[in-house]
């Protein structure tokens, strides 16, 4: 007799870009696949970064345990950060650094949620949030974030669902998997909403360097008391390329914090020193360098706009935003598994199906162009017509 599993991570389903990476079946063309899975950067880390830590290697001490919130300069120079990028007033006391932002709502939600009480977040979404709130043995309470011809929740949506045991609202914007990005004064309204009810307003904000120009994504640190009802979660992994460094932030009222540091002790004790010290000089001194990145992004999105416009191409573009397009497939006979499967297998396009995102979701696609050069979007476009060509010639 075997032991047992724990029945609330049981039954989670398996990582879903591991399965998806299953379905390509390598060698049946002459022609490189189109990898639009996963939002990895194709960039490099900037080469002064890898002097950098090349240099860090060898100072004493740097592998060491640093603080469990992190190392001071770090925490000071993102609250500083955020200040001038939100126009707003945060301390490094309201500053922990995690191991990436998967560990950030990891240690959030432990820290303000038990099993039985739920959360409010919308779809689609994010699969690892609702995967961790899970296993956490929380319920998830859904309203939708692409409907009526909007792509953004409404917080008049969520009113009705919360009740004594709803801890939390959780957002991604810009959104993962559909790229929008979320109004000011919709979040503004999440943020009031929460604020009334005595609950948080949980913000994955990983991709807010990819924002449209320099405005504030909102106006939150600025608000009088926003961390009676804000926690911002928030990751150097993607503008900067250190996906492997594994560096995130928490920004939150120090009383959550001092809960959060109890799980982060125990999960990590701290994130690597060596990362931290990474991520310290990417904030100092890399500014330029991610104006480039930014911009190039930029182009790429705009290059996906364009070829999403080629003339007779049925596959919609419902929103795209960051590094990422949510795309309606136009096959009412196929669900969104089988056509993600089909262009893997078939014309060597790998994205992501919609059902991995939610209910109500078989009609759509997710794209992650950050591993796209700009002229991989018109390729792009050419095997969706591809696919539309062969289910004509089958007889659709």
């Amino acid at each position: 007799m075997t032991y047992a599993v724990n029945p609330a991570v049981n039954r989670i389903e398996a990582p879903p870009i591991m399965e998806a990476q299953s379905w390509v079946r390598p060698g049946l063309r002459n022609r490189k696949l189109l990898n639009l899975c996963q939002a990895v950067p194709s960039w490099s880390c900037a080469e002064a970064l890898d002097d950098e830590v090349a240099r860090l290697a060898h100072e004493p001490g740097i592998g060491l345990y640093t603080d469990i919130f992190g190392i001071p300069a770090l925490r000071a120079a993102i609250a500083a950060h955020f200040s001038a990028d939100y126009q707003g007033a945060v301390a490094a006391e309201n500053v922990c650094v995690t191991a990436g932002c998967n560990q950030a709502f990891a240690a959030s939600l432990m820290a303000i949620a038990s099993a039985g009480d739920n959360v409010i977040i919308p779809a689609p979404y994010f699969f690892n949030h609702t995967m961790w709130l899970g296993m956490l043995g929380l319920e998830t309470r859904l309203i939708p974030a692409v409907a009526a011809g909007r792509t953004h929740p409404d917080p008049g949506d969520a009113a009705p669902l919360i009740d004594a045991r709803t801890r939390a609202i959780v957002l991604c914007s810009p959104n993962n998997p559909t790229g929008a990005i979320y109004p000011p004064e919709v979040i503004q309204g999440f943020f009031e909403l929460a604020r009334r009810h005595g609950i948080a307003l949980v913000i994955d904000e990983t991709y807010k360097d990819f924002r449209a120009g320099p405005a504030p994504a909102h106006r939150l640190f600025a608000t009088p008391g926003w961390d009676e009802a804000f926690i911002h979660l928030y990751s150097f992994s993607k503008v900067y390329a250190m996906t492997g460094y594994r560096v995130g932030a928490i920004t939150a009222s120090p009383r959550i914090l001092a809960e959060i540091e109890k799980i982060m002790d125990c999960l990590a004790i701290c994130t690597s020193h060596i990362s931290q010290r990474a991520a310290l000089f990417a904030l100092s001194s890399l500014d330029d360098w991610k104006r480039g990145k930014l911009a190039m992004m930029q182009h790429r999105l705009e290059s996906l706009r364009k070829a999403f416009a080629r003339p007779g191409l049925r596959y919609e573009l419902v929103s795209s935003g960051a590094l990422f397009a949510y795309v309606k497939h136009p096959f009412t006979d196929e669900t969104a598994r089988q056509v993600a499967m089909r262009l893997a297998g078939e014309h060597d396009l790998l994205c992501l199906p919609g059902s991995m995102f939610g209910p109500g979701q078989e009609q759509y696609l997710r794209i992650a162009f950050a591993n796209a050069e700009a002229t991989d979007m018109e390729t792009l476009a050419g095997r969706l017509m591809e696919s539309q060509a062969q289910r004509v010639a089958v007889g659709m």
